[in-house]
């Protein structure tokens, strides 16, 4: 859905994460998700997971299918959760084309239609935080935590707060290979946490596109805090798949947290913020 600009503000008439994760996406990133980038992902994914093969895993909000499909290739069982239809479309495409079997699911993260099921649950690239308030982002980890066998364990990996903070610009430019320029306009909102990115996208024809995204940044802190109120035990924190050790400069966050052995039954269970 189209954006107004009103008073300085940016305003929406749908949730931007209804229609950022469309075809312009691609055209933003798609030259930075590289096979060589996501191989690297998914070889730290399994390294810091430590599940054999055959287990049960979640890629929650799995996009494109672009750590599902190799950890199927694995020999994982996978299900990939998604909100985009769009992205769906691709991800069974591409399953297809390399001879894969995953489950697909079209869902909203606050609802994973699932109890006491996966070995593991991922959730990759900051695509938490995505929703409007800390209680909603609270309810996707009850869902998590729900779906999760005893045992089982949450990788997180997102935007290291502290480093965006210390490195941030309000303004960038960027010209893709194929002649495609874009250019950010960054607003970081101290009160709230809330990093907002408005992108316009000027192709080599004279095309202009706009779309932007509003993301929750969340400190280690809160999100100790937020995994304790879920019942999910941290067990480990990286500053990256590639398992290196989280400092100030660390552009990545990695948490690795676990259902306990005996499960919680959160269904009783408020979701406050503290």
């Amino acid at each position: 859905m189209a954006e107004r600009h009103e008073d300085g503000d940016w305003v929406t008439t749908t949730p931007w994460y209804v229609s950022f994760f469309g075809e312009a996406y691609f055209d933003i990133y798609g030259t930075l998700l590289s096979d060589e980038r996501t191989t690297g992902e998914v070889e730290g994914i399994v390294k810091l997971l430590a599940l054999p093969p055959g287990s049960h895993i979640l890629d929650l909000a799995c996009g494109h299918g672009r750590h599902a499909i190799p950890l199927a290739e694995l020999g994982y069982r996978v299900t990939g959760q998604d909100l985009s239809e769009i992205f769906l479309d691709r991800a069974r495409a591409d399953a297809q084309a390399r001879g894969v079997k995953v489950n697909w699911v079209h869902s909203d993260m606050r609802e994973i239609p699932f109890v006491d099921e996966f070995d593991a649950i991922i959730n990759i690239f900051t695509a938490f935080g995505y929703l409007e308030s800390d209680a909603e982002d609270q309810r996707v980890l009850h869902q998590v935590q729900k779906a999760l066998r005893p045992g089982g364990r949450f990788l997180l990996e997102l935007m290291h707060r502290d480093a965006l903070l210390r490195w941030f610009q309000p303004f960038g430019v960027s010209r893709r290979e194929d002649g495609l320029m874009v250019v950010e306009d960054r607003r970081f909102d101290q009160r709230t946490g809330r990093n907002a990115v408005r992108a316009t996208l000027i192709y080599p024809d004279g095309r202009r596109a706009e779309l932007g995204h509003d993301a929750r940044i969340y400190t280690l802190t809160e999100l100790a805090g937020m995994l304790a109120r879920s019942v999910l035990d941290i067990q480990a924190t990286y500053g990256g798949l590639d398992g290196s050790p989280l400092t100030l400069d660390s552009r990545r966050l990695v948490v690795i947290a676990q259902k306990p052995a005996r499960a919680h039954d959160l269904s009783v269970m408020p979701i406050r913020m503290d």
